[in-house]
């Protein structure tokens, strides 16, 4: 079975994690599966909406690190380029219904959705410092203009779990439900938007988003160059090395 799950109907399309037992940890397969079903839903005029979701207990554990050093993304044509790119563009509503860990990019995604519902026990979290690295996706953008400077500067420098009701406060979910009904009320609200006119949709959303949009593909490819040579620095080699060594990095001499 796909570690992507695509399912249409009635003009919606919902794209799913589904890689439990890793967490739903994030491949460069799955970034591929994940970009395809983007692009295809952009292109079919039947669809309207797409949702995002994982299980109940997990949203996802961000990159699969194993994969992520065997695969490390090179230049802008990477699958996790090519979804990231994909999703901050994607012109249609996107709908993202959130459960238990949010980690990383599963965490900045949710930037570029329009509407995220959340179960009581989502928690979000963005350790990229932690793992030697910079944050991406443009969240070094999104994050402060949200939640503004100080809390961004917790949440990215510290790198420590913030709960759902934390999330709700500053504007990044816009309900909290019980785990049961996240992914329920999430396609409820897709199957509204479906009903309504797809070009008006589409019209607000650029609107709403076209003042940032392109300091949001400025601010992704600066990351994402600076990402990519974190990589072969100190800090992340010890960062990596610790995680598959199962012990904490020591980065008192970076």
């Amino acid at each position: 079975m796909s570690d992507i799950l695509t399912h249409t109907e009635a003009g919606v399309t919902t794209l799913t994690f589904n890689r439990l037992e890793r967490k739903n940890s994030i491949t460069a397969a799955m970034y591929q599966a994940l970009a395809d079903g983007l692009a295809a839903a952009e292109a079919d005029s039947a669809v309207r909406v797409v949702v995002l979701q994982g299980h109940e207990t997990v949203f996802s554990a961000g990159n699969d690190i194993a994969d992520f050093l065997h695969q490390p993304p090179a230049g802008e044509g990477a699958p996790v380029f090519q979804f990231l790119h994909r999703l901050a563009a994607f012109p249609k509503p996107l709908i993202a219904a959130v459960c238990g860990p949010a980690v990383g990019v599963g965490t900045t995604i949710l930037f570029h959705c329009d509407l995220v519902y959340a179960g009581d026990n989502a928690a979000f979290s963005m350790p990229f410092v932690n793992l030697g690295l910079v944050p991406e996706a443009a969240s070094s953008l999104l994050v402060p203009q949200m939640m503004g400077y100080h809390r961004a500067a917790e949440a990215l420098l510290l790198g420590e779990p913030f709960m759902a009701e934390a999330a709700l406060e500053v504007g990044l979910v816009n309900r909290v439900v019980p785990p049961s009904e996240a992914k329920p009320l999430a396609q409820a609200q897709a199957r509204k938007l479906a009903a309504k006119p797809l070009s008006l949709l589409m019209e607000t959303k650029r609107l709403m988003k076209q003042q940032l949009a392109p300091l949001v593909r400025e601010r992704m490819q600066e990351e994402g160059a600076l990402f990519a040579r974190m990589l072969s620095e100190p800090a992340a080699r010890e960062a990596f090395g610790a995680f598959m060594d199962k012990r904490k990095p020591d980065f008192s001499r970076l």
